[in-house]
């Protein structure tokens, strides 16, 4: 069986997530799939991951690209989280994980209308949703709160799990609304305020041709080895939210190739075991929910398991990270003046001091007056910012 060690996956690494300088990406849509999707649950994020691997980091590139050219969509799919994917390769995430996550929230939503004691149903929800639909195409794009105020029916609350102790009332808006963008019948558009506000205004779409679910769950496992692998069952498991039974058809389906790790067995893509060519010394700042971060199960190879308290928060989600040659040496913040500040929890040399603080001026030159505060904090990035 065929070894690549951690160092050859840390090289792999930095080479396709195009985070060495000389491997940047020219378009956010390049830098998307060298890492198949963006995490998209914070705003920010999108633009953060995106310009840390480009040649020249551009805010308007990455808004014209999801608002203009609409190459980037937002879909809610792997582990029922948002991100953001080529419009190429978003058939594909939706025949292979989003489809399933809608049908899930439909009828989770159909069940509390039922329990409500309005006793609403599907076809009162399929006349709100046309009623939204209807109100977006006489808008053009509306906020929630615009399409609110167009159809009466987003006004209506009901109660959740009913004689239960953690009854509660909720409006529907949110849910109506969220159902149609899992349908794919609307998309985000331009937020209210600057590009790190997740105030979304909606605008109509269309669904995405259907695809055989187990063709484009091989392509997403192949995809995600081109980008990811060597990896395990439980990296890809763990990624995608899938069951371990559709993993292995996927991997099977593909023909992924078993290699030997210096920790257990992992998979690459069909052929891909050749040593990877090297790139020169590199150093990234990289934003909370980075993919670079969040794709495996197993983060041993470029994380030091001492170090998980500081960089994570307690539902573990990441934090901002500061990396060198492959490997999560520390944390970043951003201040209330603009300053972008960094601690490394480990000495790396001066060498990848200089660097650190040369990725670090080069944010702050594109960020400008932007201000980034995650939405899931840790207690690092709340340190540099006290």
């Amino acid at each position: 069986m065929h070894r690549i060690s951690d160092e050859q996956r840390r090289t792999r690494l930095g080479r396709r997530h195009l985070l060495a300088p000389s491997v940047r990406a020219d378009s956010p849509v390049a830098a998307a799939d060298a890492v198949v999707a963006l995490h998209a649950t914070d705003a920010a994020t999108v633009f953060l991951a995106a310009c840390a691997r480009l040649t020249a980091p551009s805010v308007a590139a990455v808004e014209r690209s999801l608002y203009e050219d609409v190459a980037l969509v937002r879909l809610l799919s792997m582990r029922h989280t948002l991100f953001a994917i080529s419009a190429e390769l978003a058939p594909y995430v939706d025949a292979s994980t989003a489809r399933s996550i809608a049908v899930k929230e439909r009828r989770t939503l159909v069940s509390h209308l039922a329990e409500d004691s309005n006793r609403l149903d599907e076809t009162w929800l399929a006349e709100a949703e046309e009623a939204v639909l209807a109100a977006l195409a006489m808008r053009g794009s509306a906020t929630g709160s615009q399409l609110s105020a167009d159809v009466p029916a987003l006004k209506t609350k009901i109660t959740i799990f009913p004689g239960k102790k953690y009854e509660t009332v909720q409006g529907v808006a949110t849910r109506v609304i969220r159902l149609l963008a899992a349908d794919c019948r609307i998309r985000r558009d331009r937020p209210r305020g600057s590009w790190t506000s997740s105030q979304f205004r909606w605008t109509a779409s269309d669904p995405w041709p259907a695809l055989p679910v187990a063709e484009a769950r091989a392509e997403i496992a192949r995809r995600w080895l081109l980008s990811y692998g060597p990896a395990t069952e439980a990296d890809l498991k763990w990624w995608t939210g899938w069951t371990l039974g559709s993993v292995r058809k996927a991997l099977a389906d593909v023909g992924a190739e078993e290699v030997r790790l210096d920790e257990g067995t992992g998979y690459v893509a069909p052929g891909d075991t050749a040593p990877e060519p090297p790139v020169e010394p590199w150093a990234a700042l990289l934003p909370a929910l980075d993919p670079s971060a969040m794709a495996w199960d197993d983060r041993g190879f470029h994380f030091t398991a001492d170090h998980r308290a500081e960089l994570f928060d307690r539902a573990g989600n990441i934090g901002p990270t500061v990396w060198w040659n492959g490997q999560i040496i520390g944390g970043w913040a951003q201040r209330s003046d603009g300053e972008i500040v960094w601690r490394l929890l480990a000495d790396a040399g001066g060498e990848a001091t200089a660097a650190i603080e040369a990725q670090a001026s080069r944010l702050r030159s594109w960020v400008g007056e932007a201000r980034i505060t995650p939405r899931f904090r840790t207690p690092m990035e709340r340190e540099l910012t006290a």
